[in-house]
């Protein structure tokens, strides 16, 4: 919402204001849109993800820099990543101005063709911001993990490799299902309330700047060596750049968990947050454990919740209906937040 000042602006009269009031129905009709498609269809085919074509690009790249010198591969990731962020931000930025001036246009000029074309960039929109964010499908490969686990430790390791980078071959029962809970309450925050956090704040461009950057983060943020590539320097620009993006909405998401089950300890969450090596993903793993009282680990690496019971196969399903709340509870935040930047603009800028 904050890209858009310009619309509240210098205008008076009815007619602005009506400008104004289909501005704002226009950002929260993307964002219950976006939610709608994920909910109903899913993750797009991967020849037109937009998160898939991120990846594309930045695996091109990583294979150039992750070979080269400390200081060429560190300048080099930067580089790339910049320019990633140019691209993403300036098509979305585009796609948005194009859309708000063609819902301008309308509330101006009524007229069929007008109507029409707005109706079809709102859908275009409200697609690419679902390309953004992933809750259906996060929520799904968790309880997959589960069923697989009903089934023999073996195949719950293997389908829990879909869903994390750690090795899973020597865990136990209970370990792969604490990494799946893990998961959903780390990428909550990652592939949900971020998106929609930074939606909030400067709309599509905001998510699809902070979905390019936990990508590359993904996919260049590792110490060392993986899988063959050397990202100490190649991908510290990117891992930085992810931590920074992601410090408020991790600490929301913790705090969207603590609401909806009625409270969490706060010093207890921030000792807890703080154990893992991430400043970020701490924060909703930390609010998961506590909230389900059971203990989290990743073995040779921290305990969230040492005092805790080992999770049990109730403690999935438990772990997905807090998400869920906490993402219901988001998307009435959300719209809350949407409407009062945007009384706050106007109240501001209104001559």
């Amino acid at each position: 919402m904050l890209m858009v000042w310009d619309v509240f602006e210098g205008g008076q009269g009815l007619a602005w204001i009506a400008v104004c009031v289909a501005v704002v129905m226009v950002f929260v009709l993307v964002l219950l849109l976006a939610l709608l498609i994920d909910a109903r269809w899913g993750e797009p085919r991967p020849a037109v993800h937009p998160v898939v074509l991120m990846g594309r690009y930045l695996q091109i790249c990583g294979d150039v820099i992750s070979a080269r010198s400390p200081a060429v591969a560190f300048v080099g990731g930067a580089l790339a990543w910049l320019a990633g962020v140019l691209v993403v931000g300036a098509l979305t930025a585009a796609l948005q101005a194009l859309t708000l001036r063609q819902v301008t246009q309308l509330v101006l000029e009524p007229a069929l063709d007008n109507a029409a074309t707005v109706v079809l960039l709102v859908i275009f929109m409200g697609w690419l911001f679902k390309g953004m964010l992933s809750w259906r499908m996060l929520h799904d490969e968790v309880g997959a993990v589960e069923a697989a686990l009903q089934q023999s430790v073996e195949t719950g390791r293997a389908r829990l490799a879909w869903l994390v980078s750690r090795n899973t071959a020597l865990l136990n029962e209970s370990e792969v299902r604490e990494s799946a809970i893990e998961s959903l309450a780390e990428n909550l925050n990652d592939s949900v309330v971020a998106p929609v956090f930074w939606f909030v704040l400067f709309g599509l461009p905001g998510a699809a700047i902070y979905r390019f950057a936990n990508t590359a983060d993904a996919m260049w943020g590792y110490r060392g060596v993986h899988r063959g590539q050397h990202w100490e320097w190649a991908g510290k620009w990117a891992a930085r750049a992810d931590d920074v993006l992601s410090w408020l909405p991790a600490r929301l998401t913790a705090g969207l968990l603590a609401l909806v089950v009625r409270g969490l300890p706060v010093g207890a969450l921030r000792w807890e947050a703080a154990k893992t090596p991430s400043p970020n993903s701490g924060w909703p793993m930390a609010a998961m454990a506590l909230a389900l009282g059971v203990s989290l680990r990743k073995p040779g690496v921290y305990t969230l919740n040492a005092s805790g019971r080992p999770a049990e196969a109730a403690d999935t399903a438990s772990a997905q209906k807090y998400a869920s709340k906490a993402v219901f509870a988001l998307v009435l935040c959300a719209k809350s937040a949407i409407f009062s930047i945007a009384i706050a603009l106007f109240v501001k800028l209104s001559p």
